[in-house]
């Protein structure tokens, strides 16, 4: 049999033969591993604009928008070129903002991309777990979920959308404030019930609102102080117990602020304005003795539920703790009091001697019955033993006559 002769040519070709696996192994292969991906960046193709930074499709050079994510894939060299890098890993309890980097222009004064063809903020977030995003298309920015517990709401405050004083007019209907709707910015009259929320943070702010009862003692440097009819000085110490709404939540935080500016603004104010005008109208005295301390406290509430009750907040109980009097008429005070304690002991020991004499003439009277039927009773015994006696004897006389009858 001859041999082959395959020649220079065939020789280079063999050769390439043999060497194309391992070209196309080691300069080709594209392996992304477990949590990464590779970024595809084209070498050939029409230039792309200088404005842009991404190519706007596979025909134009430089990076391309989309990526290849976890696998093995292979790739002319000499047509492309590509980055290895991690994916967007968004923990639990977490989401991700996206922000565009690629686009149009925004219009003046705008932060949220209105369409894909804008850069800027996207307005949908990326929920918890990976994502194969090309990080040089997008920007991620992760933030906690918000919690909203039990007991509490979230007053929702947009910070995008139409100015108020741009274009039409709010609602002239709305009576609860300077309230907007959802294409606005402002506050919403919707709130954020109980749960977990992702609220895209350029799109809108949350504050968290307590609508369980709450308590507020006014004692010591807070006591209510105001002078009675007769010129004297009365400090006031108590507890109010309130809640407000979860529907008056939105409008209080606008208009009013958060829970110590509802009791600054609100419920003191309140308190202290009914205390100097009905406290003008009752001397010192009647504060602390009488029933005018229990009326007091139960005008105050009244006053607080009819005032509080038009901003949505509900006065669940007033209790007035104390009424510290001056110090001149404290004195005068205790004193007089002192005095009905020693009354009402002395009462108290008068009414037990008579008690103590009355239980005594009981006493003698019930031995004295005793004594006149003890008497009484040793007398009827006598005169029936003396009645039986008699008896006897007679029985005894007839007996004995009758035997003298029967001998003669």
């Amino acid at each position: 049999m001859g041999k082959t002769y395959l020649g220079p040519l065939g020789g280079v070709i063999v050769l390439a033969l043999l060497l194309a696996p391992v070209f196309v192994w080691f300069f080709c292969r594209i392996e992304p591993r477990n949590g990464q991906l590779a970024v595809m960046i084209k070498k050939t193709g029409k230039q792309l604009p200088s404005e842009q930074i991404l190519a706007p499709g596979p025909e134009y050079k430089g990076i391309q928008l989309d990526v290849l994510g976890e696998g093995r894939y292979f790739r002319n060299p000499y047509v492309w070129e590509w980055e290895i890098t991690a994916i967007t890993d968004i923990p639990a309890g977490h989401f991700g903002v996206l922000v565009r980097k690629y686009g149009k222009d925004l219009p003046e004064g705008e932060i949220i991309a209105p369409s894909a063809e804008y850069k800027g903020i996207v307005e949908d977030v990326l929920g918890t777990g990976k994502h194969r995003i090309n990080p040089y298309a997008y920007d991620v920015e992760v933030y906690e979920d918000l919690r909203i517990m039990p007991g509490t709401v979230g007053v929702v405050v947009n910070v995008c959308g139409a100015d108020v004083f741009a274009g039409i007019a709010n609602d002239i209907t709305n009576s609860k404030g300077f309230l907007v709707d959802s294409n606005r910015k402002g506050v919403l009259a919707e709130v954020l019930k109980e749960g977990t929320h992702r609220i895209n943070p350029f799109l809108q702010s949350v504050s968290i609102v307590n609508i369980q009862s709450q308590r507020y003692e006014f004692s010591g440097d807070d006591a209510i102080v105001f002078i009675t009819m007769d010129g004297f000085n009365i400090s006031l110490e108590g507890t109010v117990e309130f809640n407000i709404s979860a529907e008056s939540a939105p409008c209080l935080s606008h208009e009013v602020g958060d829970m110590e500016d509802i009791l600054k603004k609100l419920i003191l104010p309140s308190v202290s304005g009914f205390a100097r005008i009905e406290g003008s109208k009752k001397t010192a005295t009647e504060f602390i003795v009488g029933e005018s301390r229990q009326l007091f406290q139960n005008e105050l509430e009244k006053f607080l539920q009819a005032n509080c009750q038009t901003w949505g907040i509900s006065i669940n109980s007033v209790l007035i703790r104390d009424i510290i009097p001056p110090q001149e008429i404290a004195e005068i005070i205790r004193n007089r009091e002192l005095a009905q304690q020693e009354a009402k002991k002395y009462k108290q020991q008068i009414e037990q001697a008579k008690s103590a004499t009355v239980l005594e003439e009981q006493r003698t009277l019930a031995l004295q019955r005793k004594a006149i039927v003890a008497a009484e009773t040793q007398k009827l015994t006598s005169e029936i033993a003396a009645k039986q006696s008699q008896v006897e004897k007679v029985i005894d006389a007839q007996t004995k006559l009758n035997a003298a009858s029967i001998e003669y």
